[in-house]
């Protein structure tokens, strides 16, 4: 089984999140996926970005669903880096891309995209919210979803089901071995996050998971020598 891992925002743990440079620095570390998080803009543009403000990781302030896209472009990002749009990402890198967005009005922004584009192959698109999942699987058949769970209980395989999800990206914190079997008898794969050391990569083996975002690209290197 191929053991696959994600770059979280890119390379967060080495680089401004979420920007060019960070999405760059995982494809060249041989990152199989580089997830990234994207929001609109007051004009409608997919932005990426994490937070529903621009306060933590640019020098701006303020909510990006109040800024048009020139002006979130103004912002430093960290580095110099500027917040990128969606289309830009798909320009400067060639992984595949695993996009998290945060509701139905995101979902259909890029369903959009995926469709004069084509990218149903190389985009999943992965949320908390199950209509947003739901919503984007209407618009784009036979696109891949996965739904995120961070404080959840056994519920959250009935819950990626109904959703059509067929991937699982789970807080390693809180994962049980309860979980995963349910997860496995739903023909569910499973990815957990945050694996930024030795023992979340040991734990991530031993419960056999499909794979692991991580903050660091070292995680690729050291994770195929870890059962």
């Amino acid at each position: 089984m191929n053991f696959l891992t994600i770059g979280h925002r890119g390379v967060m743990g080495t680089e401004p999140e979420n920007t060019l440079r960070s999405f760059v620095a995982a494809q060249q570390a041989g990152l199989d996926l580089i997830e990234l998080d994207l929001h609109l803009s007051k004009d409608g543009a997919l932005v990426v970005m994490h937070d529903t403000d621009v306060d933590r990781t640019t020098d701006g302030t303020g909510p990006i669903a109040e800024k048009t896209l020139a002006e979130i472009r103004a912002l430093d990002a960290g580095l110099g880096e500027r917040v990128p749009v969606f289309e830009e990402v798909l320009e400067a890198v060639r992984a595949p891309l695993q996009a998290e967005i945060k509701d139905v009005a995101a979902a259909r922004a890029l369903a959009e995209v995926m469709l004069n584009r084509d990218l149903v192959a190389r985009v999943e698109v992965s949320s908390f919210h199950d209509e947003a999942i739901a919503e984007i699987a209407r618009l784009v058949p036979g696109v891949r979803t996965a739904l995120i769970g961070s404080r959840y209980g056994t519920d959250i395989v009935d819950r990626a089901v109904e959703a059509g999800a067929k991937t699982l990206c789970l807080n390693i914190r809180r994962l049980t071995l309860e979980v995963v079997e349910l997860a496995r008898k739903a023909d569910l794969r499973i990815i957990g996050w945050v694996v930024n050391t030795q023992d979340h990569l040991r734990l991530v083996r031993a419960l056999q998971l499909d794979g692991a975002t991580t903050d660091y690209p070292e995680i690729k290197r050291t994770g195929r020598f870890t059962a």
